[in-house]
Formats: structure tokens, sequence, C-alpha cells
């Protein structure tokens, strides 16, 4: 017969088996909603060893769904008038000379004015042949003396390619998201036969053509304070030592208005290492430890991202109703209300720090006391335990923002550079080569750097693929960069 002791013990140990397996079943069950909403809920970027930044809302300060109101209707919505600007077509309608008589008395209808609508025309893309002749003169006394009038030089030499045709398919491919072979297709329904082995050489060559003007974008980049560092994969097929199906990398980097990109074959930290080997500002990134090395031989500060952080949280709330994952979202929302206030009045960065010290840092601190109430009572492996685990080993660098105003408090800009590479990427799939995928680091780097500036993606490649062929000095090519360029 059993004492009394060992039945407690049993009753104790089968508690803690039930517990256990009560954990169990709730951590599977976590893993069931997040692989349901990752099969059949909103796409993003998937990575396993890091909380992706892409397609984040960038709208961060509401944290809880808007309820609607009821009893009031949405007011239709008031169409805008076209560009006055636009060339204008007028289109007359009158009537016959036999309905201008008034039926009931015959009396001649006077004309008091008319009703107005506006249309927008399109003109499908038309093509032109620009046929280049060069005047050649001969002396007619000696008959030795032979020249010949110069063109201008081309942007490939020999090509049939226009700087304006460059520009096109420059445009189309990497700020619209078109594949070479769609391109290629639209061409055939002009009757004009471009195969897309022609344009994938024409791009190559425009990605060598622009490099000058991507190191002059990597030099304004690392005389900024802080630089934006963010990654994603690509896939290369002919690449050799690897195969087709395997990852490479797409660096971005970020700082103000410029934005360079940087084809690798690894996401290697002796790849971070090489990106910032002549830089020593701070660096906003997300938790990755590949540039810890970078950080430490270079001396570079790195800052945390606040939107990795809150994502962790938000995520637990995905699952269940969760008060504390609730409380971190809310007293992380209040952070990202100062920021709002910051933006909108364009303060200098003494005074960011000066107002982020007086009213982040108090915030902060509720945070970090928040932190250390829940971290060591909850279970590491589940997904509250993941979020405070992540917020606990990023804390140094999340709170690094207070301490400089030239500090950005998440990693928001690197994000909107790179979304238009991962957009981009879901049509054409793949690069199918190195040097391939070394152009459009180039080009996406001059694609995104040119919308930053505000300026006009087809006006700006068609200048500089005309230019930059026959600039001769560092002062030539420094005047077509983007923040040099005005229009003609």
């Amino acid at each position: 017969m059993k004492t009394k002791e060992k039945l407690l013990q049993e009753v104790a140990n089968l508690k803690a088996e039930i517990k256990k397996r009560d954990f169990l079943i709730s951590s599977l069950q976590e893993q069931v909603k997040s692989l349901e909403k990752y099969r059949f809920g909103s796409s993003s970027e998937k990575d396993p060893n890091q909380m992706p930044l892409f397609n984040e809302a960038e709208q961060i300060i509401d944290s809880k769904p808007k309820l609607k109101t009821k009893g009031k209707k949405k007011k239709a919505g008031i169409r805008k008038t076209l560009p006055a600007e636009l060339p204008c077509v007028e289109k007359v309608y009158d009537l016959d000379n036999e309905q201008k008589t008034c039926p009931n008395d015959g009396t001649e209808l006077k004309h008091i004015g008319e009703e107005t609508s506006e249309q927008l025309l399109f003109v499908p893309a038309s093509v032109k042949v620009i046929k280049h002749k060069c005047y050649k003169y001969a002396c007619p006394q000696c008959k030795k003396h032979i020249v010949t009038a110069s063109k201008p030089r081309d942007p490939i030499p020999g090509s049939i390619a226009s700087p304006e045709l460059l520009s096109y398919l420059s445009v189309s491919k990497y700020a619209d998201g078109l594949p070479l072979y769609r391109l290629s297709q639209m061409f055939n329904r002009l009757n004009i036969k471009i195969s897309r082995t022609s344009m994938a050489d024409w791009i190559i060559k425009c990605g060598s053509l622009v490099q000058p003007l991507v190191n002059l974008i990597a030099d304004e980049i690392y005389n900024q304070p802080c630089v934006h560092v963010d990654e994603t994969t690509v896939q290369v097929l002919n690449e050799p030592g690897k195969k087709a199906q395997s990852k490479s990398y797409m660096w971005v980097q970020r700082a103000g208005k410029n934005v360079l990109f940087n084809y690798s074959r690894s996401r290697s930290q002796a790849t971070a290492e090489k990106l910032l080997a002549n830089y020593n500002g701070a660096i906003m990134c997300d938790g990755y430890q590949g540039y810890d090395a970078a950080g430490k031989s270079r001396n570079i500060t790195r800052l945390g991202c606040w939107v990795h952080a809150r994502r962790y949280f938000i995520k637990v709330t995905e699952q269940s109703e969760h008060p504390t994952a609730e409380q971190f979202i809310n007293l992380i929302g209040q952070l990202y209300g100062i920021e709002k206030h910051i933006r909108e009045n364009k303060y200098k960065p003494d005074k960011i720090k000066a107002i982020r010290q007086q009213q982040s840092v108090p915030i902060i601190n509720q945070i970090k006391e928040l932190l250390d109430q829940t971290l060591h009572s909850t279970a590491p492996s589940g997904l509250m335990g993941k979020a405070l685990g992540y917020l606990q080993s990023q804390w140094n660098r999340l709170i690094r923002y207070t301490e400089d105003g030239n500090y950005p408090i998440d990693n928001n800009l690197a994000e909107n550079a790179i979304r238009p590479f991962v957009i981009g990427r879901k049509n054409w799939l793949f690069a199918n080569s190195v040097s391939g995928a070394k152009a459009s680091a180039n080009l996406y780097s001059l694609i995104e750097t040119i919308k930053a500036h505000g300026l006009n993606l087809e006006e700006y490649f068609t200048h500089i693929y005309r230019q930059m062929p026959n600039a001769k000095t560092i002062e030539d090519i420094e005047q077509l960069a983007p923040w040099n360029y005005k229009p003609e």
C-alpha cells in the first residue's frame, strides 16, 4: 500500500506532466495558426531566421482596428480634373437645323451654354527610326584630306538601341516590374522584332555604363551619420559553384534620398564587412548577427528597429487575446506618436534629441519595467517568449536612437527602398547570370535614388544614357548625378 507521501508525489508529477502537455498543445496550436496564416493569409517575405520588414505597415501608431460608425454613409468621391497642361482635342456636338426651332411656337432657339465632360485619350506607343547621317568632305585639289562629321557617342556602340529605348526598357523592367520576355512580346505587336537575349545584353551594358553614378551614390551614403541596411534573396541560375536553386542576396543601403543595391552570393558577415568597409557611423538594421563583426571592426554603432520588436507582439495578438502583448504594442505606438510629431514639425537633430530624452525615454522605461516583470515568468519557446526574448536581446540597440537626433527609430527607409525589388522579383523570378544580377543592382540603385529625389524616371534615364558616353571628366559625371540634375 502506497504511503500518503508517495501518493502526493505522484499527484505532483501528474500535474507537472499535464502542465507540460498543456504547454505543448498550446505551442502546437500557435504553430498551426501561424502555418494557416502563412498558407492562406496575406503574403510577405518569409525568413525563419528573422522577423521580416517587407510589407510591414508604415502607419504604426494606430494599434487597434477602428470601429465602423453607424448611420453615416460614405460620401461619393469627387472626380479630379485632368491636368491642364495636357493637350486638348475639342469635339463639339450641335443640334441639327430643324431641331433649333421651338416645337410649340416655331421660335428660333437661342444658344444659352453647353454641357462639358472630359475623357482621357490614350495614344498607344509608336516607334520611329533615327537615321544618322555624318557628312564626309574631301579636298578636291590634293585629294588626300578627307574628314567626316562626328556624332555623339552612343550608349551601346553598334546597337540599334537609342537612349530613349534604353530608358524605356530600364524603367519598364526595374520600376514597373515587367520581365524582358513580356517587353519582347509588346514590341512584337508593333511589328518590331527585338529578342529577349538582345534586351538582356543591353541591360547588362547599361548597368556597366552607370557604374560611375552608382559610385557617387555610394560616396554620398557613406558620408551620412546613419545608414539603413537590409537584404533579401535573389536566385541566380548560372552562378559558378552554386546550384540554380540556391539563394543569393541583394543588399540595400539607404541614407536620406540615396539608395544603393549590392549583389552578393551569400548573406555572410564577410559581405556585411565588405559593404561597410568605408563607413564608421551608425547602421540601422534588424537583429541579424552578420553585422556584428562589421560593427566591431569599424567601430560602427548598431541601432535596433522598433518595427521588428513590435511585429513579434503583433504576432502574439493575432493568435489570441493577450493583454500584456497589447500593452507592449500600445507603448511602442506612443513612441511612434512622438516620432510623428517630430516628423511633421521637421525639427533639427538637437531638438529631436531633446524631445526624445524628455518624452520618449520615460515611455521606454515603462517598456523595460514591463519586460522585466514578464520575461522570466513566460516560457521562452512560445510566441510571447520569443517576442520578449527578441526585445531583451536587442534592448541596448533599440534605445540608442534617443541618443542622437540623426538616428531613426526603425528601418522603414530600407524597407521602402527594397520593396520594389521584392515586387519585381515576383514577375521576373530570377537572374540568369551574375553579371545580370550586378547590372540589376546598379539600375535598382539609380531607380530608387531617382524616385527619392522626385525626378521623372524616363526623362532622367534618357538624359544619362545620352550624356554618360560623352562625359570625359569627373566633373562631367558629377553633373549627371540625381541631386545635380535639372530637367530640360
